[in-house]
């Protein structure tokens, strides 16, 4: 899917040495990071946030709904009022799963967990917080070179394998990308193949529109742009790395594939993605989930694990190889 250019942001420019977009508040090229001409557009508005102390996640803030604490990791939050302009989402997804609905999802996934967690997880756990949040990213499409080395059966000869190199120019469209400072990357990745990127509505129209549950907060875009040039060229070498492999490299086995991207264009779309941030206690410990808010199925965080039933597997365990031990031993004294 392709999302349109929302009305707030300016039409993109050209960098005067790759000819990669600029974006309005770019201070560099994304793409070979030459300084960007003085003339950037208008700023963004100055706003507050309030600030995680621990985490470093900012969401805007609201008179009407104060957070003393962060609605990542539960942390001390503080107002802040930056001087530099922080760039707003350009697009929002709406929620789909509703706060009843995250709750049933958590107690699903924790009582699917598996064996070495507690078998009474699901019943025991209370829920302490269910924080609805719609958190940063950036939608990206990018044209890159990507160089490659690789061994292959293909030639081979005599030898299992023969080396190969070369270059390929590959698309790569709609990456979601995570610009969260408030979630893990284990957790972006996780959430981010199911949600809706066609039901994207722009941010203009979130005053019009009932988006989200009541006291959903939007996650501050802390970084510029050209911030995530790095995660971008690691996304684009691992699809890369798959995308060689289906004709590009020669031969049918691969090992020591290597790739260096070079970007050629890198456009983005800002976007605030939905989940709900619960946090739950076991046993007195508290742990944190993150739900999808589009997709209950989508489940991600940590658990306690059960002790007794690791160290009762291996106490099987070391059982069986010590009475393995004891039959060999007989068996060779006969």
């Amino acid at each position: 899917m392709t999302l349109g250019t929302s009305t707030s942001v300016a039409a993109p420019r050209c960098c005067a040495r790759c000819q990669g977009p600029l974006e309005a508040g770019d201070l560099r090229c994304a793409v070979c990071g030459l300084a960007a001409p003085l003339d950037r557009g208008p700023a963004p508005p100055p706003v507050q946030v309030l600030r995680c102390t621990e985490c470093g996640a900012a969401v805007s803030y609201s008179a009407e709904a104060q957070a003393p604490k962060c609605r990542f990791c539960g942390a001390v939050t503080r107002l802040e009022q930056p001087v530099d302009p922080i760039d707003q989402a350009d697009w929002l997804l709406p929620f789909v799963v509703s706060p009843e609905q995250a709750d049933q999802a958590l107690r699903q996934w924790m009582a699917g967990l598996g064996f070495f967690r507690p078998s009474d997880l699901a019943r025991a756990a209370t829920v302490e917080g269910l924080q609805p949040i719609w958190w940063a990213g950036w939608i990206v499409n990018a044209d890159a070179i990507v160089s490659w080395t690789a061994d292959s059966n293909a030639g081979a000869r005599r030898s299992a394998w023969a080396p190969h190199a070369g270059q390929a120019q590959l698309p790569f469209r709609s990456l979601l990308l995570s610009a969260s400072r408030g979630l893990s990357l284990d957790e972006a990745r996780e959430l981010a193949p199911a949600f809706l990127l066609d039901h994207a509505v722009p941010a203009a129209h979130r005053a019009q529109q009932q988006l989200g549950p009541p006291g959903a907060v939007l996650e501050q875009f802390d970084a510029q742009r050209s911030a995530a040039r790095k995660i971008v060229s690691e996304r684009i070498a691992a699809s890369a790395e798959a995308a060689l492999k289906q004709g590009v490299i020669p031969g049918s086995t691969f090992r020591n594939v290597h790739v260096a991207v070079l970007l050629r264009a890198l456009e983005t779309r800002r976007v605030a993605l939905p989940s709900y941030v619960l946090v739950y206690r076991y046993s007195g410990r508290s742990y944190r989930a993150v739900v999808h808010g589009q997709d209950a199925r989508r489940v991600t965080g940590t658990a306690p694990i059960a002790w007794g039933k690791v160290a009762l597997v291996v106490a099987g365990a070391l059982a069986i190889v010590v009475l393995v031990i004891a039959v060999v031993a007989l068996a060779r004294a006969r």
